[in-house]
C-alpha cells in the first residue's frame, strides 16, 4: 500500500492510498479556500442515556449535484476545484466538509441538560475516482487495499486520545439517503463507544468472560454447522444471512477466526474479506438485475488501548428493500420499542442470494 498526505487550500486532511507509487507532485484541492469553522456539539438525552449530536451547518452540505458537477470525482477544470485532485491514486481520504464531529469544537452552548462539545472525526472515503463503479466492480486487490486503507485510518484516527472508537460505513443508494452517488463511504470516530457497538460489545464480553470464546465466532460455527444461510465461505471468511437477520437481505461479513480491527487482519484474511465482500455486493446487484442499495457498518473494538478477546471484526449489511418494489420501513414497533419485526424468514432470503451465480474471480488484476 502507498500513500501520500496533503493539505487542502481550506486547511482540511486529504490522503491518497494506492496499489502503485503515488506521484509525489500531486497538490490537494478544495472546492473552497475558506477554512472549515464547524461547531458542532453535543446533547444528553437523559431518558435514552445517550448522546445527541447537533450540527446545523450540515444543512448546507451539497445535495444531489448535477452530473457536471462531481465534487468526489478528480479536478478537471481549475476554475472548479472539487475535493479530488488529477492523478494516478485508488482511494482518497479527506476531512468531511461538514462534519458532525471535529477534533476542534469546542464551548458547546448551555442548555438545561448536559453538553460537550462534539470532539470526533469525519472522514469521507472515496473508493475510487471511477463514477461509475460500486464495490462488486472494483478488482480484488483494490478492495484489499479498501480494507488497509479502513486499517490505516483506525490506527492513525484511534492515536488520538479524544477518540475511543471508530466505524467505518457505506450508504449506497437514494433510499438510504445518499446525496453523493460518486462510490464512497465515510468513517466517524467518536470521543465515546456508540450506543449499539457498546451493546454488542457488552454482549461479548460477558459471553467470553463465560466461555472463554468469543460470542460471534460461536455463531459463525453454529452457521456453519447449520449450513442454511452462507452466501460465500472460504477457508478464512464467511458471509451470512444471520439466524437473527433484522432486514430480508441482511447479510453479514467477517473473518471466520476473530481478529479485533482491521489492524490485526493477516494478508490471507484481508484477501478473503475482499473475495466476501466482493461476492455480497455481486449477489446484491445480481438479484434483481440492478444497484442494490444498503447501508454497510463495520463493527471492530474500541481504539482505548486495551486488549479486547471478545471483539470482532465484521460487516453488516441493512438493505432496506424486503422485495423487489417495496421497502422495509423502520415504524411504529422498530423505532418506537426498539424490536424489528421481519416479513421474512432468513432462511428464504438466504437461498434468493445463494442462487445468484457470480464470480469474485472476476477482475483480480
Amino acid at each position: 500500500m502507498y500513500s501520500h498526505k496533503l493539505l487542502k487550500p481550506d486547511g482540511r486532511h486529504l490522503t491518497l492510498y494506492s496499489r502503485y507509487p503515488i506521484d509525489s507532485k500531486i497538490t490537494a484541492v478544495s472546492p473552497s479556500n475558506e477554512p472549515v469553522q464547524a461547531n458542532p456539539h453535543l446533547r444528553w438525552h437523559p431518558l435514552r442515556g445517550e448522546w445527541v449530536a447537533y450540527a446545523s451547518h450540515r444543512q448546507a452540505r451539497t445535495f444531489m449535484p448535477p452530473p457536471e458537477y462531481n465534487p468526489l470525482a478528480p479536478t478537471t477544470n481549475s476554475t472548479f476545484p472539487t475535493e479530488l485532485p488529477l492523478g494516478r491514486y485508488d482511494v482518497a481520504v479527506f476531512d468531511n466538509r461538514f462534519p458532525s464531529l471535529t477534533i476542534a469544537a469546542h464551548d458547546p452552548p448551555p442548555s438545561i441538560v448536559e453538553t460537550l462539545p462534539a470532539n470526533g472525526a469525519c472522514e469521507v472515503v472515496v473508493f475510487t475516482q471511477d463514477p461509475q463503479a460500486s464495490l462488486g466492480s472494483l478488482a480484488l486487490d483494490h478492495l484489499d487495499l479498501l480494507l488497509q486503507v479502513w486499517g490505516d485510518r483506525t490506527r492513525i484516527l484511534g492515536e488520538n486520545p479524544q477518540i475511543q472508537y471508530v466505524l467505518p460505513f457505506e450508504n449506497k443508494g437514494v433510499e438510504v439517503g445518499v446525496t453523493l452517488h460518486h462510490p464512497h463511504g465515510q468513517i466517524y470516530a467518536y470521543p465515546f463507544i456508540p450506543p449499539v457497538p457498546a451493546r454488542m460489545l457488552e454482549r461479548q464480553r460477558h459471553f467470553y468472560a463465560e466461555h472463554q470464546c468469543g460470542l460471534l465466532q460461536d455463531l459463525i460455527q453454529k452457521e456453519i454447522a447449520d449450513n442454511q444461510r452462507i452466501v460465500y465461505q472460504d477457508e478464512n471468511a464467511i458471509a451470512f444471512v444471520p439466524v437473527c437477520a433484522r432486514y430480508p437481505y441482511e447479510v453479514w461479513v467477517a473473518p471466520i477466526q476473530p481478529v479485533a480491527t482491521f489492524c490485526d487482519l493477516s494478508a490471507a484474511q484481508r484477501w478473503s474479506l475482499a473475495k466476501a465482500l466482493k461476492t455480497v455486493t455481486l449477489k446484491y446487484d445480481g438479484l434483481w438485475q440492478r444497484s442494490f442499495p444498503y447501508l454497510m457498518a463495520w463493527f471492530q473494538a474500541p481504539t482505548d488501548g486495551k486488549a479486547h478477546p471478545e471483539a470482532h471484526l465484521h460487516a453488516q449489511f441493512y438493505p432496506p428493500y424486503r422485495t423487489s418494489d417495496r421497502l422495509k420501513y423502520l415504524a411504529g414497533t422498530e423505532l418506537a420499542a426498539g424490536m424489528f419485526a421481519n416479513d421474512a424468514l432468513p432462511e428464504e432470503k438466504a437461498k434468493e442470494l445463494q442462487a445468484v451465480v457470480v464470480n469474485s474471480e472476476l477482475a483480480i488484476t
